[in-house]
């Protein structure tokens, strides 16, 4: 059955999810602060501002779903609070009630602290060390305690054609990696969260809380190697762990429970196949 779904925010994530919505029949609009000129993909584009509650005009009419997954115009606290906190109130006083079937909310495993090494789950209370993943618990708690069925994915790290910081690192040298303390990573490739924001929108009463990420977690250091000899420049040396993410093995049993299946349940497998495409 075709629905009409409004995706708000619309970057290289949301059109990746546009355009599974579209092959599958469904009407897709996206709202985004400065829309494309290039048309001609099938999306219905819409200009407005999240946190500015009077440019959201000509949204559509009868929209059933809604997937929530903006960028925030800086990294910092007050530009993470107005698009995911006032920006979704905004839109969702602004949306009609009677035809939403199902908000989709896009976060982030930065809601989790340090579990040394431990493996989480959706049943991990959150704990968040950093502004990012507290605005984006506050959010999550504020559209749980909305009359509205809503569902919530937290992604862990993407990665995919585009996303080359880490490979750009690993040439330059400048890439470091804990090897004493193994530090855990955790990654999910950008088609395969595409694919399973797409496949969450088509269930009929999917759960509130999912975790997007593939099957694999890593040591960062073991990762680095391996795409270190992928690209033929030497492994990285030692060094601290990222700040702010704490070292965790991330489970994905419920989402692929729910049927969904990575096309890249490894993500050496999908870095060997971006490394492949570049060269």
């Amino acid at each position: 059955m075709s629905r009409r779904v409004l995706l708000a925010g619309c970057g290289d994530l949301g059109r990746r999810v546009a355009q599974r919505l579209l092959a599958r029949g469904d009407e897709v609009w996206a709202l985004r602060r400065h829309p494309p000129g290039d048309g001609g993909d099938g999306i219905r584009w819409i200009s407005g501002d999240l946190a500015v509650p009077e440019s959201l005009r000509g949204l559509p009419a009868d929209a059933a779903q809604l997937v929530y997954l903006p960028a925030p115009a800086g990294r910092d606290e007050a530009a993470y609070r107005a698009v995911f906190l006032d920006g979704l109130r905004h839109l969702l006083r602004a949306l009609d009630h009677e035809s939403l079937r199902r908000v989709l909310f896009v976060s982030s495993s930065a809601v989790y602290g340090e579990h040394g090494g431990a493996w989480v789950d959706e049943d991990t209370p959150p704990d968040p060390p950093g502004f990012n993943g507290k605005v984006l618990w506050e959010a999550e708690r504020w559209l749980a305690a909305q009359p509205l069925p809503s569902t919530v994915l937290r992604l862990a790290g993407l990665y995919g054609p585009g996303r080359l910081q880490l490979l750009d690192r690993l040439r330059a040298g400048a890439a470091r990696a804990p090897r004493a303390v193994p530090h855990w990573a955790n990654r999910i490739h950008v088609d395969d969260a595409a694919a399973a924001i797409a496949h969450l929108l088509s269930l009929e009463a999917p759960a509130s809380l999912y975790l997007g990420v593939d099957d694999t977690p890593l040591p960062l250091h073991e990762l680095y190697d391996c795409l270190a000899g992928l690209l033929g420049v030497p492994p990285p040396g030692e060094g601290a762990p990222p700040p702010g993410v704490g070292s965790k093995r991330l489970g994905n049993a419920r989402l692929r429970a729910s049927g969904f299946v990575p096309r890249w349940p490894d993500a050496r497998a999908g870095y060997a196949a971006l490394i492949r495409g570049m060269a």
